[in-house]
């Protein structure tokens, strides 16, 4: 139950926030999603992982989808041959462990800080 409700806030909150903020703001979702949804580092993690691994790859594919994979594929080009799909999964990852990231640091300072300590 609590990864799922990290995965899902994490989606939902790294969504929102992207919409008005740079693209670094997933990091703030899932560290708002880490404190919220789970007392258990691995758990955070993981759900903060593929929270932001599904957003990022999931936008990734749909603006691929939009431009035919022009953007994918060239940027490939410049990353040594690497190809549209290959790009799709780096920017999934790349995504997922910022979001990880953030919902670790959410638990951690939830840990730290959270209610009865002093």
């Amino acid at each position: 139950m609590s990864f799922s409700r990290t995965l899902v806030l994490t989606i939902l909150l790294g969504l929102l926030l992207q919409l008005a903020l740079p693209w670094w703001s997933i990091v703030f979702g899932g560290a708002i999603a880490g404190a919220i949804g789970t007392r258990n580092l691995f758990t955070a993690f993981m759900g903060g992982l593929l929270g932001a691994a599904l957003l990022w790859g999931g936008y990734a594919a749909y603006l691929n989808d939009l431009n035919q994979g022009l953007l994918a594929e060239k940027m490939g080009v410049l990353l040594q041959g690497v190809g549209a799909t290959g790009m799709l999964i780096i920017t999934a990852i790349v995504g997922g462990i910022y979001g990880g990231l953030g919902a670790l640091l959410g638990c951690w300072a939830l840990k730290l800080f959270g209610p009865g300590k002093a």
